[in-house]
């Protein structure tokens, strides 16, 4: 029973080794942006409702944003938040509960309101707060977490109104189920699994083309339309290293994967012994993998600015944007944004390929390119006017900022080498697709 103050509580969401808990969260609350309670779930009556109070001057006394922490403790009840849009999700406990659970917890409930309503702030929380109450009464128990699954949850509890009839209430099985993230039954006349290795790139590269910082995000999205209950089984290239390898001596010196988060479904046990990834998926769209590679990458983009200006009348740039990955390989929806002064008017472009545009709301050029083929360069000429008054402040050219998308590609080098799909009781052949896409992140290239 959830009630059972020694009960072994499953982390929420990413996957982590079971731990022992004795104590959990003892209340949620919603607030808006000015700390108003909008509502609030009571589960073990050990907090009083004032000591919402201390958490909005908490928050009201820190004027400086980034100096606010997620997680403090104020006269004995733990305080752990998270800000979503124009909300706060704040979780306490009047004991020296599990800080992490409770934040992967408040990001399940943004997870499972998004998935029920679309949008999720303010107004949709006031609408519906008759169908949130029954999600926070089933997703956690006696301050214990309980079934986040929103495909799960939306089996019985439902936006649509019903009438009530004894005979026909239906628990899902998943409740119950050890795979809860996965109903039985499902059929689909074609069997797929779509997977995507996605990274987006961070970059930041200094005028003389010298890299200051790189960082590549990746994720391994999936779409399962499998029948029944399949057993999967995904191998990476040899070169992959997971933490549990370079922990245990087993590295082989290539890609160091860092900040690994598997999906609940993934077989843990089996992949802390010998890095195999097994898994049951659950139906549709989900994320199997996160990780983090902070490698020294070769820019896949430089861009150079010559910038000739002319005082009290006109500013001319000449951009050269060259391509530094394979020249097989092709992005698309390139856009590359070139900062210029505020008070800048009557601009002219020259491009060797696509189109230039002034954004005044933003004081830049946006140079925007359809398809940009590896190992290429074009060039951008602007012709920029100037006011003839004088201003006092200096323009400070902040980075040229880059957005891409390469199909077909990983810049880490990071590819799958199987994926097999085992269903024992319909033993149908399915069909695996594999993508590799690679597109920025914070990708900013500066200029002085």
């Amino acid at each position: 029973s959830a009630r059972n103050a020694d009960a072994t509580v499953a982390p929420v969401g990413t996957r982590a080794p079971a731990v022992q808990l004795t104590k959990m969260i003892s209340a949620i609350y919603i607030l808006d942006s000015k700390g108003k309670v909008i509502l609030m779930r009571d589960y073990r009556g050990e907090v009083e409702f004032s000591a919402v109070d201390r958490f909005v001057a908490h928050i009201l006394e820190e004027e400086d944003e980034a100096s606010i922490t997620p997680i403090f403790v104020d006269q004995g009840v733990s305080y752990v938040y998270v800000q979503h849009n124009n909300l706060y999700f704040l979780a306490v406990s009047a004991r020296n509960a599990d800080a992490t659970l409770a934040i992967l917890f408040l990001y399940k409930l943004i997870e499972v309101f998004t998935s029920y309503f679309k949008t999720l702030e303010e107004e949709s929380i006031r609408d519906n707060f008759v169908i949130i109450y029954e999600l926070l009464d089933e997703m956690c128990d006696f301050g214990y977490p309980q079934t986040t699954e929103s495909a799960l949850l939306k089996q019985y509890i439902t936006q649509s109104g019903t009438e009530l009839h004894k005979a026909k209430v239906h628990i899902p099985d998943g409740v119950s189920s050890r795979i809860s993230w996965r109903p039985p039954g499902i059929t689909y006349r074609k069997n797929e699994i779509f997977l995507d290795i996605i990274e987006k790139v961070n970059c930041l590269i200094g005028s003389n083309g010298s890299l200051l910082r790189s960082e590549i995000i990746g994720q391994v999205h999936c779409n399962c339309q499998l029948s029944g209950m399949p057993q999967l089984r995904l191998g990476l290239n040899s070169r992959v290293d997971f933490a549990q390898d370079v922990e245990r001596g087993r590295s082989k010196g290539g890609i160091e994967m860092e900040d690994v988060q598997l999906h609940q479904c993934v077989n843990l046990p089996r992949f802390e012994a010998d890095s195999m990834i097994t898994f049951v998926p659950p139906d549709g769209e989900f994320d199997l993998m996160t990780y983090r590679l902070t490698a020294d990458i070769k820019p896949l983009f430089w861009i150079e600015a010559m910038v000739d200006s002319h005082k009290h009348s006109r500013i001319e740039y000449l951009i050269k944007a060259r391509s530094q990955f394979k020249a097989r390989s092709v992005a698309t929806d390139v856009v590359i944004t070139i900062p210029v002064p505020p008070d800048a008017d009557s601009p002219k472009f020259q491009t060797s390929i696509g189109t230039a545009k002034y954004a005044p709301e933003k004081d830049a050029i946006i140079w925007t390119i359809k398809q940009f083929a590896g190992s290429k360069e074009y060039l951008l000429r602007a012709h920029i006017g100037l006011p003839s008054i004088d201003t006092e402040e200096e323009f400070a050219r902040p980075p040229i900022q880059v957005q891409f998308c390469i199909n077909y590609y990983t810049i880490s080098g990071v590819q799958v080498r199987y994926l097999r799909v085992v269903e024992q009781n319909l033993k149908y052949q399915a069909l695996p697709w594999v993508r590799y896409i690679t597109k920025n992140g914070d990708y900013q290239i500066r200029t002085t």
